[in-house]
């Protein structure tokens, strides 16, 4: 089949270190899609004035400690979007890397960081805007990203409290920088504020031809169903058909995960903590400040906080809270181990009401008496492990996509796009590299017609949208060819193929998918790079 692409990915700093890709590469992807959700490196470092906006942008929204984003920004030797482009050329890439130009560095790149987030820009600079966006567009870029989810926050003083640049943009900037993109037939990529559907859902009529003269390409973030909303997900098909109606001639899809949207945190190092105002202090430090982090929780307004903000389900999350849907991976108290919180919490409860025998050992009788009395509330539960364990407590939970019924429909709607695997963000908290061969394993547990929509899904239609020279097995084409044994396919079981390994290019622990087996071969430009169970010289 052609090589797989995978249209979201934030692997614009993990190219820098190793240009080969290797952890998509091994999984069949032959081209990705970078420079989404307003954030890259398409204008250099942007260092300036005591400023490190890479630092300051990747480092909270994508979860990647600034001990390896600074590897990469220390060796950044471009300043502008035409000289990425050589850059990138200069590079021994694996992988076809399409970039898109983002909104949050384009707003540093002409007004500055702190101007970014603390005011609008003046008529001259959001016309230098839109000719840096024109140049990039003229230049080769596939379209251009913005980002409006309410829990993106820079990382650096004295703008930890704000959002990323994208997002202090109004309606009539983004609108006049949007012109440019559909002047030139490419893609805006956008994310929800979850926090104001109304406003996100008037937003995506941007892309109709029928009120803007031509329809603008609109990819959006993303087709879910989530495990505390059940009737969600049937949204998402009904707000892209809107938008490509006749009536409104749009070119809009979501984009879809194809696997259980399975989340990992250490202590309270995890995305979804960005959604409360208590924990985002939490989340505001460093990865490694774990004595900054103790130090907030030890305050007792931080813990009132904390708890009200957990027990109100009339505030808008992303993720369930209930204790039994929370997943113990690693803990030093090993009993509790492939134990669900709720699980643990019900057996605190026993132990405080004097039935010691509730312990199932002497280690977890003693982490059992070190929580506080009473424990009457499940929100001053986890409060306790994260204060106690930090990053020693590892768990997990599932967002959403956990319904393979509901999922295949996602997957498999005409307005829905497939391919969204966020790789190369969330270094401990998140593994999708497989996603697209998930895609395939569903489409071949049905039939082979089946398999064959499955590709084209995964290959000539996300190229021809993104406008790239890809995803086909053409007489001339580049020959970007993947081998996979459709047999190991069907066995294949992604959970259980998911490690954490320690990467020496990060310094630092990943976690990864291993699918080795699976794809047999992997040709890149009519050279193979992966033989099935390791990479080639080449």
């Amino acid at each position: 089949m052609p090589g797989l692409l995978d249209i979201h990915t934030h692997l614009d700093l993990e190219v820098e270190l190793a240009p080969g890709l290797p952890e998509c590469v091994r999984h069949g992807t032959t081209t990705v899609v970078v420079g989404n959700c307003s954030l890259g490196t398409a204008f250099g470092a942007q260092r300036s004035n005591g400023d490190d906006p890479i630092l300051d942008c990747f480092t909270r929204v994508e979860n990647i400690p600034k001990s390896v984003l600074r590897k990469v920004v220390d060796r950044i030797d471009w300043d502008s979007t035409g000289a990425y482009l050589e850059h990138l050329d200069k590079l021994p890439l694996g992988p076809n890397i399409v970039p898109l130009l983002p909104h949050s560095m384009l707003r540093i790149e002409v007004m500055g960081t702190e101007a970014a987030v603390t005011r609008q820009p003046t008529a001259d600079e959001l016309q230098r805007m839109k000719i840096l966006l024109q140049d990039a567009m003229r230049q080769g870029y596939a379209g251009f990203s913005t980002d409006a989810i309410p829990f993106h926050y820079l990382a650096n003083d004295p703008h930890r409290d704000k959002r990323i640049p994208a997002q202090h943009a109004t309606r009539a900037e983004l609108k006049s920088l949007l012109e440019v993109v559909r002047e030139h037939d490419r893609v805006w990529q956008c994310t929800p504020d979850v926090a104001d559907r109304v406003g996100t859902f008037l937003r995506f009529f941007l892309t109709s031809g029928r009120l803007h003269g031509k329809p603008l390409k609109t990819t959006a973030l993303t087709a879910i169903d989530l495990t505390h909303e059940r009737s969600t997900w049937k949204l998402f098909p009904l707000i892209a058909g809107l938008m490509n109606s006749r009536l409104l001639n749009g070119r809009f899809n979501f984009q879809v995960l194809a696997t259980p949207f399975r989340m990992y945190a250490e202590g309270a190092i995890c995305p979804i903590f960005e959604e409360f105002e208590s924990s985002r202090q939490l989340m505001a430090c460093d990865i490694e400040d774990a004595a900054n982090r103790r130090k907030i929780m030890d305050s007792r307004e931080f813990g009132e906080l904390f708890v009200r903000e957990w027990h109100d389900r009339s505030a808008v999350s992303t993720f369930n809270r209930d204790l039994d849907a929370l997943n113990v991976e690693r803990c030093p108290v090993t009993d509790w181990e492939g134990e669900t919180l709720g699980s643990i919490y019900r057996r605190l409860l026993q132990f405080q009401l004097g039935h010691t025998s509730a312990a199932r050992s002497e280690a977890e009788a003693t982490a059992l008496a070190a929580f506080p009395r009473p424990i009457e509330r499940e929100g001053r539960f986890l409060l306790h492990l994260v204060r106690s364990y930090d990053r020693a407590l590892r768990w997990w939970f599932i967002i959403g996509n956990d319904r393979p019924e509901i999922l295949r429909k996602l997957l498999f709607h005409e307005h829905l796009l497939p391919g969204f695997n966020d790789s190369g963000a969330h270094l401990i908290n998140l593994a999708f590299f497989d996603g697209n061969l998930l895609t395939l394993q569903i489409a071949a547990r049905e039939s082979e017609e089946l398999v064959a929509r499955a590709v084209k899904r995964l290959t000539s239609e996300p190229a021809e949208f993104f406008g790239v020279d890809a995803g086909r097995l053409d007489v001339g084409s580049q020959a970007d060819v993947v081998l996979i044994d459709p047999k190991a396919l069907l066995a294949y079981d992604s959970d259980a193929n998911r490690q954490t390994v320690y990467r020496d290019i990060f310094e630092h622990d990943q976690l990864v998918n291993r699918s080795d087996g699976v794809v047999r071969a992997v040709y890149l430009a009519g050279r193979q790079v992966w033989d099935g169970t390791d990479f080639t010289p080449a």
